[in-house]
């Protein structure tokens, strides 16, 4: 059993953060034509370079999960059943409503009200495109229970396929919202559904070739190589958007604060219904993770579509880009000093 412990580069992972977030923007600065480059390799709106980290940082991750869990999870149904509340009854409305009190309220007199119109639509798209893929990155960082987060991740992939269009439409008061199918499919395919193919093969002959201690020994280390993709991936990330940071620095800050609030208050919606409906921490951390993040892509496609590449609504959701990581990695420590407030279940071991 190889436990997952906070070693000197998890440690510090915040001040590495910081680093590759400035070292992106500068990258991005100076080298403006690579920024492009990589930019435009994308497929669906998907963009190649950050899938090829994802499947890094979630490789590792999935070759670790013992399978026989993931199906013993599936027998308890209560995670996925308040994920599923939170995701889908709670999180849009409270985002439309953190959009209206802020764009149209709070900085009425700062921009103009085709701009908070803009600037709330893409926030609102942000809502309801819940994660499918980084939640398994920030549940194994908090020590969570990945069979039931595997689980999670999968029924709420499904779920947006049906979901997202007609709330979207509702909320943004469109009557055909277009629905990203290639964009959701390819980049739910790539950044779980290959993985997650790779780790479950890769695993099985590694424990019939070399066995359990000799894998125990391999997976263990593999953390560092999901923990550098995540690294990489922030350098792509800041090198591809930093110049709105610097282009529109109080733009950016007013999209950012009710951003901010939406996922603090979700993840703590999660964490208490988690509480009360008793669940272990192991369950709680990735059920309240999977709501306050994101999947960006399929917003950002949306947003694109409806409101065009230059919008207010297309700067919102890479705003969202652009904060999930350093407060996602906020949550994971929360969660890591509130582990006592839940009992524990015993599985926040890989086996």
């Amino acid at each position: 059993m190889v436990e997952r412990r906070l070693g000197v580069f998890e440690k510090y992972l915040t001040v590495w953060v910081i680093i590759c977030i400035i070292a992106g923007i500068v990258l991005g600065r100076l080298l403006p034509e690579l920024a492009q480059t990589l930019s435009n390799i994308q497929y669906a709106n998907v963009s190649i370079p950050i899938a090829i980290c994802l499947f890094f940082m979630i490789y590792p991750i999935m070759v670790q999960i013992d399978f026989k869990k993931v199906i013993q999870a599936g027998k308890t149904p209560k995670p996925v059943g308040i994920t599923l509340f939170v995701n889908w009854l709670i999180k849009p409305f409270t985002m439309a409503f953190f959009a209206w009190l802020f764009m149209s309220v709070i900085w009425a007199q700062f921009i103009t009200p085709q701009m908070a119109s803009e600037y709330a639509a893409g926030m609102i798209l942000l809502g309801v495109a819940p994660c499918t893929a980084m939640v398994l990155v920030w549940s194994y960082l908090s020590r969570g229970n990945m069979g039931h987060t595997l689980v999670m991740v999968a029924i709420n992939s499904l779920i947006m396929l049906a979901l997202y269009a007609p709330l979207g439409g509702f909320l943004l008061g469109v009557a055909q919202i277009p629905v990203p199918w290639i964009t959701i499919a390819f980049s739910v395919g790539v950044y779980v559904g290959l993985p997650l193919v790779a780790g479950y093969f890769s695993r099985r002959e590694l424990l019939r070739r070399k066995g359990r201690e000799w894998f125990d020994g391999f997976s263990s280390r593999l953390h560092y190589v999901s923990i550098t993709a995540l690294l990489i991936t922030l350098v792509v990330l800041f090198s591809l958007q930093g110049d709105v940071i610097l282009q529109q620095p109080l733009v950016i800050a007013m999209i950012a604060l009710p951003l901010m609030i939406q996922t603090f208050l979700i993840f703590w919606v999660s964490y208490g219904i988690s509480k009360a409906g008793g669940l272990t921490y192991e369950d709680a951390a990735p059920t309240s993770q999977i709501g306050a993040s994101n999947h960006f892509e399929v917003a950002i496609a949306v947003a694109t579509v409806l409101f065009g590449l230059n919008s207010g609504a297309a700067l919102a959701t890479v705003v969202g880009v652009l904060i999930e990581v350093p407060i996602m990695l906020t949550l994971v420590r929360i969660c890591l000093r509130t582990q006592h407030w839940f009992p524990k279940s015993g599985v926040s071991k890989i086996g």
